[in-house]
């Protein structure tokens, strides 16, 4: 039976490898002794078992800790395959002794904050701003949590004794806001932090390494890479991975078989893709902040493919004005793509609070794709509605974005 056999942490092997050799092999290690290239696509709801008291005792097992079950399959809602090939991958390009893969971000968040109600900690401390509706389902109480929000000067005071998790995301969604991991891991002290990686993806930040213990994945966005599948992840230690897969046995939020095998596929080519694509970002970035159709850029400085930018004009005529560029929700698609947060990915948020977070009336947010620059920039040029003026290159991208 195929299995993704070796673990993500693998505390014997003495040469690591770089991220792009890893992004191409991790969960993919057994396949040659098997015969085979491509990983296979295992589609299988329930296995056959001739012996029903190892079965149950592999049940037991899980019920225990969480652990996966050693042994063939027993059920699809128990784990996949195909789906532990990806959930071994990540973990290995993340730097974390596990990961468990969901049918969403939103089911991978919700499985978290489920898991640390069980333990009595419901409330949690979160820095704005958020991807919208992380910060609908914290604000609204939907799985009975109390969120604090508070700026990341702010954590350790607002931490109390039923915490449960400390939350933020850097860069953030959608004003590509960053914060000090490593100073906010320190400020959580024993809370575990949850850093939502979904912007930078591996190949530009590992927040495992600046000391946060969860690190969520929306894989719809760059780890799948094509629009064409959804799912969340999130990477963790062992212990905090037992959890989740209980709480996933228990809701159901799995992922498809056929949506775990494209996310490893699209593994394999993240770290040329998002390289690819900051790189066309950053060019587009510095032309923006020289454009006097646009009033202010954000930009991170650990770069990326997300640029954020806030018009002088009507955002709306920009959105309807694009060709070349599709106008959609999502983000990390080979394609670029372009939104107005405070209409669609931000509306649920109130507009108080979306506005005191930065997110601006006439924002705009952009996902470069691997479309060539020239062809995007005379998209957006004629999408701004105003001729160019004479080029204004700034000294530094720095210097003239946020």
């Amino acid at each position: 039976m195929d299995s993704a056999s070796t673990h993500a942490y693998d505390p014997h092997r003495t040469a690591p490898r770089a991220l792009a050799t890893e992004a191409v092999h991790a969960g993919r290690d057994d396949l040659a002794r098997q015969g085979l290239h491509a990983a296979p696509i295992d589609l299988s709801t329930t296995y056959p078992s001739y012996d029903s008291r190892a079965e149950a005792a592999r049940i037991d097992a899980f019920a225990a800790d969480g652990a996966e079950p050693q042994g063939p399959p027993v059920y699809g809602r128990l784990g996949n395959p195909t789906v532990a090939r990806f959930e071994t991958a990540l973990a290995t390009l993340e730097g974390t002794e596990a990961a468990v893969a969901f049918a969403s971000g939103m089911a991978a968040l919700s499985a978290v904050l489920l898991a640390r109600s069980a333990m009595g900690l419901r409330h949690v401390v979160a820095v704005r701003p958020l991807y919208g509706c992380s910060d609908h389902l914290l604000t609204a109480g939907l799985l009975g949590s109390e969120v604090t929000w508070t700026d990341p000067a702010g954590i350790a005071d607002a931490l109390r004794p039923d915490t449960g998790l400390v939350m933020v995301e850097s860069p953030a969604n959608p004003t590509l806001a960053e914060v000090d991991l490593r100073a906010v891991a320190h400020a959580c002290g024993t809370v575990p932090l949850l850093a939502d990686n979904t912007f930078a993806t591996p190949v530009l930040q590992r927040p495992a390494e600046h000391g946060a213990r969860l690190v969520l994945h929306s894989a719809t966005k760059y780890l799948g890479g094509h629009g064409d599948v959804m799912a969340g992840v999130v990477a963790c230690d062992e212990e905090f991975a037992g959890r989740l897969r209980q709480v996933r046995f228990a809701t159901g939020g799995v992922l498809h078989p056929l949506a775990g095998y494209l996310l490893l596929r699209g593994l394999s080519t993240l770290p040329v893709r998002v390289r690819a694509a900051s790189a066309t970002a950053a060019d587009l970035a510095v032309r923006l902040a020289a454009d006097p159709r646009v009033a202010r850029v954000h930009y991170p400085r650990i770069g990326g493919a997300m640029v954020a930018f806030e018009v002088h004009g009507d955002p709306h005529e920009v959105i309807a004005g694009v060709r070349l560029v599709t106008p959609a929700v999502s983000l990390g698609s080979v394609d670029t793509l372009i939104q107005h947060p405070a209409s669609i990915s931000h509306r649920i948020v109130d507009a108080d609070d979306r506005r005191g977070a930065g997110v601006s009336d006439r924002l705009l947010r952009m996902s470069v794709g691997l479309e060539d620059v020239e062809d995007l920039w005379a998209d957006l040029d004629q999408a701004l509605g105003q001729p160019l003026p004479a080029p204004q290159v700034p000294v530094g991208l720095h210097e003239a974005l946020s």
